[in-house]
């Protein structure tokens, strides 16, 4: 598909020549791997398969905490520590006794196992001083860090825009756009031609071996949670666009590494709520609208991409691209993880400072990443000797590729999770599986044995409820009738699950027949069920649960979503009472869907003044001129307006949740002809 003949929707510009866009790979791969380059010049070490990209302040700090978690993952291990009395006498924050527990420092034998899982790490944000805030930070040791660990990369936008988005995703979006619609090679900064060459031209080709792309931003900020959904949409545009070209004569070319070979990608958005509930916290908040935009904004997309039966059955590709989403699932992890931790530990989360607060967050978030990185990574992306001086069988390990993702994680995704603390010396049938599986869907808190932040990334109802619903579960002896009649868990559609276990500890066949009898029965209506099992990427038994589509219909999220709708959409009329809520609380439950009550409450388009503090008006021709400014060509020029949210994506959200509403299955009977 040319470059002239792009949907109009999308101009997002992508690098066709691909003698230059393998020159640009080869420049990175020569920047992450820069020992590695042999006597011709030509570095042939692969992309690692894992991809992350933080975005906006929130994300990005994520994204770098997860980097300089395995960066002490491999210093731990390849150093010779000091003795055990010291480590155990330092008085250290959590996060850091966390990455202690997860990275045992006495080898067996005098082996000392290495997880060297190291994914690329791409930093963005439209802050001038990005680079400023990572290098200069005062945290200790961040500066070998940054030296070391050469797989991050930061991208700096701040030729397009050198401040923030103003808490206003809708410029952060545009932002994103004007960054993505101008020509790379026309950009003063040689670095961004190539990250664009890695993330944008190449996912999928036989030549960028990253599988997986984990967009990492704060749902309630305006840079994260404006650009991220851009960034993915351009990822997927120029991936499809070329799956869709079936022009063979690249396929010619005697050296294959040139040639275009498509597999799967599968991408994510990491997705941090805002704080919902509490003493403090009103519901009208900026960073709830923010949030909720995004929510709607993605469940649209996703309703119009993978549900929409009103498309033509012969559609041709060019609609296919104009119905793109920007990922294949969204996880949705809500800060208040942060205060039900602090209140289950006894604490009054009042009393945290917000540095803490976010130093909790950051700590749950890298926790899953962790785990989900080393549910699908391949041997490739470890150090050579690692299998070897672990003792790993590694057909031991049952792995997750990027194409058991992609066909089994789709919309919004939830995280349960847990741990116990296990050894050599640990029995198999010692381990409280029971235990342990209901841990993993409890409200978040602390887990004193290993300084690990335990629980469900959302709450499927409102806390109080929930927390004594779990009481009940526990009372009855795991009876999974006191749970799963709530929507989170009855209309759950797939479920992926990731047993991590140390390397000298089995697990029963009895007990993961537990966990899968446990998960079977809450969650009795999931199609499509899948498990991996990892040996000798953790300290401590560990069980992680990715619940999806059916986190939609969490009270969280239909908050989130209903109060930028009432905000940003909702007629004068309409706009402070609780018509509104009750409305589309009736729209997802009522057999037939009356697309008139849409439009009796809603105006056409959003609103974006109503979350502004400013006039919008004099905001708007402000960025339009950046964009004619920046790309000179009137005819790839969009408006602020052409990016708003509609009333259709208003209709199609709802349309996405009625279909979660009704997910169903029938139980397989077993047929004879012997009566």
């Amino acid at each position: 598909m040319s470059q002239e003949n792009l949907p109009i929707e999308h101009l997002y510009f992508t690098e066709t020549n691909l003698e230059q866009i393998l020159a640009n790979l080869d420049v990175v791969r020569n920047r992450i791997h820069p020992q590695a380059t042999d006597d011709e010049g030509v570095n042939e070490q692969v992309f690692p398969s894992v991809c992350l990209i933080g975005l906006g302040r929130c994300g990005s700090n994520i994204a770098l905490d997860v980097a300089s978690l395995v960066y002490d993952a491999r210093t731990n291990y390849m150093r010779e520590v000091e003795s055990q009395e010291i480590l155990e006498n330092e008085s250290e924050f959590r996060p850091m006794r966390w990455i202690r527990k997860h990275l045992p420092l006495e080898g067996k034998d005098g082996f000392k196992p290495v997880f060297l899982i190291e994914p690329i790490v791409l930093l963005g944000d439209l802050d001038k001083d990005i680079e400023g805030r990572i290098r200069f930070s005062n945290q200790e040791g961040r500066a070998k860090f940054l030296e070391e660990y050469t797989k991050l990369q930061i991208m700096d936008l701040s030729e397009v825009h050198a401040g923030g988005a103003g808490n206003a995703p809708i410029l952060g979006q545009y932002l994103a756009k004007i960054i993505l619609n101008k020509d790379a090679t026309t950009f003063r900064n040689e670095n961004w031609k190539q990250m664009h060459s890695y993330l944008v031209d190449s996912c999928g080709i036989k030549a960028n071996q990253s599988r997986l792309y984990f967009y990492i931003f704060s749902a309630g900020g305006g840079t994260g949670s404006g650009m991220a959904s851009e960034f993915g949409l351009a990822q997927q545009f120029s991936y499809l666009s070329k799956t869709f070209d079936y022009r063979s004569d690249q396929s010619k070319m005697a050296d294959k590494r040139h040639s275009f070979v498509f597999e799967p990608i599968f991408t994510s958005g990491i997705c941090i709520l805002p704080n919902i509930s509490g003493k403090n916290v009103e519901i009208s908040e900026a960073l709830h609208i923010n949030a909720g935009r995004l929510l709607t904004k993605y469940i649209s997309e996703e309703w119009n991409f993978s549900y929409n039966e009103e498309r033509e059955e012969d559609e041709v590709p060019a609609d296919v691209m104009e119905r793109i989403r920007p990922w294949n699932s969204m996880m949705l992890i809500s800060n208040d993880i942060m205060r039900y931790a602090e209140e289950e530990d006894g604490g009054d989360a009042d009393s945290i400072d917000v540095n803490t607060m976010e130093k909790y967050a950051n700590q749950y978030i890298s926790q899953q990443i962790f785990n989900i990185l080393t549910a699908q990574a391949v041997t490739t992306d470890y150090d050579e000797d690692y299998f070897r001086r672990a003792g790993i069988d590694i057909a031991e390990t049952i792995r997750l590729d990027a194409n058991d993702l992609f066909m089994s994680l789709a919309g919004p995704v939830a995280v349960a999770y847990a741990e116990s603390v296990v050894n050599e010396s640990t029995r198999q049938d010692s381990v409280d599986i029971d235990d342990l599986f209901c841990r993993s869907i409890e409200l978040p808190h602390f887990n004193s044995d290993t300084s690990a932040i335990e629980g469900v990334s959302v709450l499927p109802v409102e806390s109080e409820r929930y927390r004594e619903a779990i009481k009940n579960y526990r009372k009855s002896g795991y009876d999974a009738t006191t749970l799963n009649h709530l929507h989170f868990f009855k209309n759950c559609s797939s479920i992926v699950s990731i047993i991590s276990l140390p390397r000298d500890y089995k697990l029963s066949f009895t007990a993961l027949n537990r966990l899968k009898m446990h998960l079977n029965r809450l969650c009795p209506n999931t199609t499509l069920k899948r498990y991996a099992l990892v040996i000798g990427a953790s300290a401590n038994l560990s069980l992680t649960t990715l619940i999806a589509k059916s986190p939609c219909l969490s009270d969280d999220f239909l908050t989130l979503m209903v109060a930028y709708m009432k905000r940003c959409f909702a007629r004068d009329d309409y706009r402070y009472t609780d018509e509104i809520d009750k409305a589309i609380i009736k729209m997802i439950q009522d057999t037939d869907f009356d697309e008139a009550l849409v439009d009796k409450f809603f105006t056409t388009y959003e609103n974006p003044a109503k979350i502004l503090d400013t006039n919008w008006y004099a905001i708007k021709p402000m960025y339009e001129k950046k964009y004619r400014e920046l790309i000179d060509n009137n005819q790839r020029f969009v408006s602020i307006n052409d990016i708003r949210l509609d009333i259709d994506n208003v209709k199609n959200a709802i349309k996405y949740l009625r279909e979660i509403y009704r997910h169903r299955i029938s139980k397989t009977n077993v047929l004879t002809l012997n009566s």
